[in-house]
């Protein structure tokens, strides 16, 4: 299987504000990644040999566990993607996140 991914482009006007207005990182913010089973998150077609192709809405902080220099990307539920989750373009893992407290940092 092959994957091909998209960034949207996004534009937030919040972003063009002063960094004074930035949540400040706590020790607790720090987020714990586990590697989902591509299968069970993306759904494939029966012809391996087409590419899946991913939207993907920005770039997220947090490394690849996997590649430890790559950063991750945030996909979210889409027409061939049952779950959120972030990905890493150069492995093709994918990974949820959540806090240490066992909080899901991917949903609303």
């Amino acid at each position: 299987m092959s994957m091909q991914a998209f960034e949207t482009p996004f534009s937030n006007t919040a972003a063009s504000h002063s960094v004074r207005g930035r949540r400040q990182r706590h020790p607790d913010d720090s987020l714990l990644l586990t590697e989902l089973n591509v299968q069970a998150v993306i759904d494939q077609s029966d012809d391996d040999q087409l590419p899946v192709t991913l939207t993907t809405f920005g770039t997220v902080r947090e490394l690849c566990p996997n590649c430890a220099q790559t950063h991750l990307h945030l996909v979210l539920r889409q027409r061939n993607v049952r779950l959120a989750h972030l990905f890493c373009a150069e492995c093709h893992g994918c990974f949820n996140a959540h806090y240490a407290s066992g909080d899901c940092a991917l949903t609303i």
